[in-house]
């Protein structure tokens, strides 16, 4: 199969699933909204055992800030998730309107300052100053499309869309006394 034929048998796959979806959710027969949960332990050091549904996987520093190397960063972590959001949503949209992509890219790149982390600075945030990117998209369909599509991409991408706006965090704290 060569790349235009299977940009077209794409539209029909991710069409099938955004339009599956969306009756679903209209007729009440999936759980919505969703809740997505998320374990963290440390491990020592830096290094963190996180459990997603049946993933298991490591996130630590870089060695050159005390860390292991054995997993990302949990900011590179996030860039990463803008990144495969980014793709998702441009698959499931091109398809739902009918544009054919047959190949998508997105390269992140996120500028932190450490004096904001390291509390040298209280004036610099302690998290990204910013993000910046590109999304590469290759498809036969028209610049005009393909910039429509991206509106369309930048208003219903989830992890964008918490990215952009303000997002209440409740973060409890639950303390156990160890005599060690």
């Amino acid at each position: 199969m060569n790349k235009s034929d299977r940009a077209l048998y794409a539209i029909d796959f991710y069409n099938g699933i955004f339009e599956q979806s969306r009756d679903a959710i209209k007729k009440g027969k999936v759980n919505n909204p969703l809740q997505v949960r998320v374990e963290s332990e440390s491990q020592g050091g830096f290094e963190s055992c996180v459990k997603i549904r049946n993933f298991e996987f490591s996130l630590d520093q870089p060695q050159s800030f005390g860390g292991t190397n054995k997993g990302p960063k949990p900011s590179e972590v996030l860039l990463a998730s803008l990144a495969a959001c980014q793709e998702v949503t441009w698959r499931l949209y091109a398809s739902a309107n009918g544009i054919p992509l047959t190949a998508i890219r997105v390269e992140l790149n996120g500028v932190q300052d450490l004096r904001g982390f390291l509390n040298i600075n209280d004036d610099i945030s302690v998290g990204f100053q910013y993000i910046s990117g590109t999304v590469t998209i290759e498809s036969p369909a028209g610049e005009k499309e393909i910039n429509h599509l991206k509106e369309i991409v930048d208003s219903h991408c989830p992890v964008l869309d918490d990215l952009r706006r303000p997002l209440k965090v409740d973060m409890k704290l639950e303390y156990a006394f160890s005599e060690e």
